[in-house]
């Protein structure tokens, strides 16, 4: 059973899609891509695939990841290709390694999000970010199923800046401030989501954009304690693809005269 790891995006639009339309969006791909996959056992077989801290909806993202099960080996950027093509423009897929590493979900520890605030000036947001910095805890509510639940918001987040800002751009008005923040935050249970990052912006001063905020999540992987930075979870997998030994057959191929 050989398997494969994507890496796919969440643009435009399709940011608003659940975690479900994707799902049954992929398993559509991967029907018309005839793609031969390994299935559950059981009364209801489902095709193996393991979906890794999907972004909520409404967010979009540069950096979701899935892995699937095959039966027969398959060429991962020719794979990657043809799935790409069968799925809506802006959940594009970027990328795909075979995996010969384990522990996918392991890796994926913190994300770097970028949080567009329209309507909200330079100063206004330095001067949020200096004090959410500078606060020992922020307390926020988030509404669950079992009810309004308590917690703390800053104890995840690694760093919180003003990353740029600038006064228009071709798809916002003219003349209009807008603030950039970049935000990397652990990945910690409860949860803590950009939304709630903005919840504490919003507690501790008064931080308040008057359009809901732009997010996006640039990047997931395991998180440099020393650095803050966040690591590429496929890389393991292609240092490891690039370090083992090809085929006597693959080898001669390579070398023979055109």
């Amino acid at each position: 059973m050989q398997r494969i790891r994507l890496r796919y995006t969440k643009r435009g639009r399709l940011r608003f899609t659940s975690h479900r339309d994707f799902q049954r969006a992929f398993e559509r791909a991967l029907r018309r891509a005839e793609v031969p996959m390994a299935y559950s056992a059981g009364f209801t077989p489902h095709p193996k695939v393991s979906y890794a801290n999907a972004a909520p909806t409404g967010t979009g993202s540069e950096a979701e990841y899935l892995e699937i099960a095959l039966t027969e080996p398959r060429d991962p950027e020719r794979l990657r290709v043809l799935l790409d093509e069968s799925m809506p423009a802006g959940l594009d897929i970027i990328e795909a390694v075979e995996a010969r590493t384990p522990g996918l979900a392991d890796r994926l520890t913190a994300s770097v999000w970028e949080l567009r605030l329209d309507g909200v000036g330079p100063e206004d947001a330095r001067r949020a970010v200096d004090v959410f910095n500078a606060a020992e805890a922020v307390e926020v509510q988030r509404r669950t199923k079992n009810g309004v639940r308590t917690f703390d918001a800053r104890s995840a987040v690694v760093g919180l800046e003003s990353a740029e800002t600038y006064s228009s751009r071709p798809d916002r008005p003219t003349g209009r401030p807008c603030a950039i923040l970049r935000l990397v935050v652990r990945h910690v249970t409860p949860a803590v989501r950009p939304d709630d990052v903005l919840s504490g912006l919003r507690a501790v001063a008064d931080l308040a954009p008057p359009v809901p905020a732009a997010v996006t999540r640039l990047a997931q992987g395991l998180l440099d304690e020393e650095t803050g930075t966040v690591t590429d979870p496929l890389a393991p997998d292609r240092e490891a693809a690039a370090t083992e030994p090809q085929p006597a057959g693959a080898t001669a191929a390579a070398t023979a005269p055109a």
